[in-house]
């Protein structure tokens, strides 16, 4: 597998460069796609005889990540992406940089100053992850501005008369305007805050973008640091001339800030925001109350330190230095910006109402609504036209979000199950739901309707914890009952659970899904569901709810796979037995589709598979530790990430075992924090049809010829380029599935080896 000469990735940075390569063939000294991917060092060779958990065989997280934003980023800078989600594309790269530094960067340093030596698999501390971090992310922070100044914003302003001015380019008029804007809206709710032996340094909170002001003394000629906070909330882009001319509101604030200091000389204000570390940890096993655990992890989660800042590119050193000293925080924590700090915000301008005379189809994806599965579909005309309970006693329904709807297929279940009377008892788990829930809003019907109502809110959802702490006090304040997650685990499975009296006595229907149950990411994340009363997986339901409300820990399931019970080692027997075949003559197949893959012990037995000849298709969106392609060690393994309009979130594993073929669909990845500290659910596919479905559909992922990127032996992402300007991804291919299905059957094509 020889890999093209462009393009190279952050991925194997941490590669020290073969002692015989020259500078002419460095590729650092070259330029990528474009001239904006960053360029990375050849990856070490891998040593002779290598055993299969050498560092040189194993990617680094984070930089993986960071290779997955190069790519998310790459959808900014794509010029067949429509212009509007290009800006929206940037937003989302900042947001995930911003994440990133909170959870990955911030979890490292913490693991640094408490001193942890343990390597990671790539055979690095904390300190040199981190510098390798920092000299990776840098180039990012400023392709991010690069993309937005002269890419995006004369691009908006070309084609769709869309501008984001700078205050020092408004005319008389404008500048007119702005000021009355600041006097009646802005300058009553902002508070100076003075630094001075009487007022000490503020508090600077979280992402929150503020001036650093400086002041002197018109008699005394006293230099004096005071801080503005800059109010975001409800709009950083303040309209000029309604509604398409823009300024940002910290320049407005910039230009004005001397009204807050009268009778002081304004020497300079200059923006700056701060990240603070979100890594904040406790021992739950010596937590009396989980709830007010996490209640006070939030609180210092505010206090944390901070582990970046941002600063505009004409604040002076001196005033660098001074913050650097007071948020305590070093040079490589500094990052300029060569333009606007934060950048999530451009999402708003993404969603703007464009007028008419304006805007064009190709601005946006084309509009999408997801479809009705056709087993679920109503018939007007029927005067009867029954429950979702009993299309689905008929047999078990595979739904796919968002190509198909959410709304009518898991809600309506929630839904129908608290309106029905015959339904007794409702069991979900909830790790992250929408702002107005409908979810939420059934189970509070149906607890009202006297039925049993339990529910798992995990607390510990990252970034999530406040809010799903709200949900939990809604809910109990509505007689549901409430378990909040279980001790040193956090819950991960999407399952729900519906108790049914029927003719022949108890039927228990379940659903079993690999996304959230949110009504709005099922509009945007790729998912797999299935709803179904298979007596074994309800069996299994009801003893895995047994264990996350109760005391049960030593349950036992038919069917599914929960970690950390049994999920690993039945992937590991799966894996063996592919081995097995492949070295007895049966051949050996393994496709998996996941968003990360980082688990030491599943790669290094996928090493051994491929060893033994066994043929491995990997769909990985995200991190993935697995170096593809080594000769000896993991020649028959090909690793593929998509990026597209939507966020490929489901996991699939298929296991061909001799034509008897074994596929799960379920919440992990194969993460060691997924597999061993987490509880997560995956159920098999036994349907003869639905499997076709869902093999077809990785196997289009494998084809996609658009929005796919292959991984290189070297750690390189590169990514397919059609000849044909028709050619269209895999997301395309199934919202064109999805409108067939909903009118015709499929074709029943079946899933083609390599």
């Amino acid at each position: 597998m020889t890999p093209p000469p462009e393009a190279p990735s952050l991925t194997s940075m941490y590669h020290e460069p073969s002692p015989d390569m020259g500078a002419a063939d460095d590729p650092s000294t070259s330029s990528g796609r474009d001239g904006w991917l960053p360029c990375a060092v050849q990856a070490h060779p891998v040593p002779a005889e290598a055993e299969l958990d050498h560092p040189s065989l194993y990617f680094n997280r984070e930089l993986s990540w960071i290779d997955f934003n190069w790519r998310v980023l790459q959808m900014a800078q794509d010029e067949r992406t429509p212009l509007l989600e290009r800006v929206r594309f940037l937003g989302i790269t900042a947001q995930n940089l911003d994440g990133f530094v909170r959870k990955r960067v911030g979890g490292l340093k913490r693991q640094a100053a408490a001193g942890v030596t343990t390597l990671s698999p790539d055979g690095r501390t904390p300190e040199e992850q981190l510098a390798l971090i920092h000299q990776a992310i840098h180039p990012m922070y400023e392709a991010l501005g690069r993309t937005w100044r002269c890419q995006l914003q004369p691009a908006l302003a070309e084609e769709v008369d869309l501008h984001v001015h700078d205050y020092g380019d408004l005319d008389v008029a404008q500048r007119d305007r702005m000021e009355a804007y600041f006097q009646k809206n802005i300058f009553p709710i902002l508070t100076p805050l003075a630094v001075d032996p009487g007022r000490p340094f503020p508090f600077i909170s979280n992402m929150s973008l503020s001036l650093a002001v400086v002041l002197r003394h018109p008699e005394s000629g006293s230099r004096h640091f005071a801080r503005v906070k800059i109010p975001t909330s409800r709009s950083r882009w303040l309209p000029l001339e309604a509604p398409m001319h823009f300024v940002p509101i910290e320049q407005v604030i910039e230009q004005h800030v001397d009204r807050l200091f009268q009778g002081m000389h304004l020497e300079g204000a200059y923006a700056f925001r701060v990240t603070r570390n979100a890594d904040v940890r406790r021992d739950e096993e010596e937590a009396d109350d989980l709830l007010k655990m996490i209640s006070e992890r939030l609180r210092e989660r505010r206090f944390a330190p901070v582990v970046r800042m941002e600063v505009a590119a004409e604040m002076p050193e001196s005033v660098r230095s001074f913050l650097k000293e007071k948020l305590d925080i070093g040079d490589e924590d500094v990052y300029v910006a060569d333009g606007r700090i934060d950048y999530s915000d451009v999402t708003k301008l993404a969603d703007l109402h464009i007028p008419d005379e304006h805007y064009r189809k190709d601005l946006r994806f084309p509009s999408w609504s997801p479809v009705t599965p056709p087993r679920l579909q109503r018939n007007p005309n029927d005067r009867d036209p029954g429950t979702l309970f009993d299309v689905i006693r008929k047999g078990s329904v595979l739904v796919h979000h968002p190509y198909e709807s959410f709304e009518t297929s898991v809600q309506r279940f929630i839904e129908e199950a608290a309106q029905d009377p015959k339904v007794l008892a409702i069991k979900q788990t909830l790790y992250r739901t929408s702002e107005d829930s409908p979810i939420v809003d059934a189970l509070v019907h149906a607890a009202e309707q006297d039925k049993q109502v339990a529910v798992l809110v995990e607390v510990k959802a990252r970034f999530d914890e406040e809010k799903n702490i709200a949900w939990g006090r809604t809910l109990e304040n509505a007689g549901v009952h409430v378990a909040y997650g279980l001790v040193g685990l956090k819950t991960h499975a999407q399952a729900a659970l519906v108790v049914r009296r029927e003719e022949d006595g108890l039927r228990t229907y379940a659903h079993i899904s690999t996304g959230n149950y949110n009504t709005q990411t099922a509009r945007q994340y790729t998912d797999y569901g299935l709803l179904t009363c298979d007596r074994s997986i309800g069996y299994d339901l009801t003893n895995l709810f047994h264990y996350l409300t109760g005391y049960a820990p030593e349950q036992h399931y038919r069917r599914l796979l929960v970690a950390p019970q049994s999920m690993r080692a039945t992937f590991v027997n799966h894996i063996d037995r592919e081995i097995e075949h492949a070295e007895a003559g049966r051949g050996g197949r393994i496709v998996a589709k996941m968003n990360e893959l980082a688990d030491r012990r599943i790669i290094a037995k996928l090493y051994e598979a491929s060893r033994a000849g066994v043929d491995i298709d990997l769909i990985v969106r995200g991190v993935c530790r697995l170096r593809p392609g080594v000769d000896g060690v993991s020649e028959s393994i090909r690793v593929v990430s998509i990026v597209g309009r939507f966020l490929e979130h489901d996991r699939v594993f298929y296991f061909e075992n001799a034509g008897d073929a074994h596929l799960y669909i379920g919440s992990a990845d194969w993460q060691r924090s997924r597999l061993d500290d987490r509880v997560e659910a995956a159920v098999p596919i036994r349907d003869a049809h639905h499997q076709d479905r869902i093999l077809r559909s990785l196997q289009a992922a494998l084809d996609d010829p658009r929005t796919a990127w292959d991984l290189y032996p070297d750690g390189r992402y590169v990514q397919r380029t059609p000849t044909d300007d028709t050619a269209i991804g895999v997301q395309e291919r199934h919202i064109q599935e999805a409108r067939e299905r909903a009118g015709m059957a499929p074709d029943g094509s079946s899933f083609r080896r390599r």
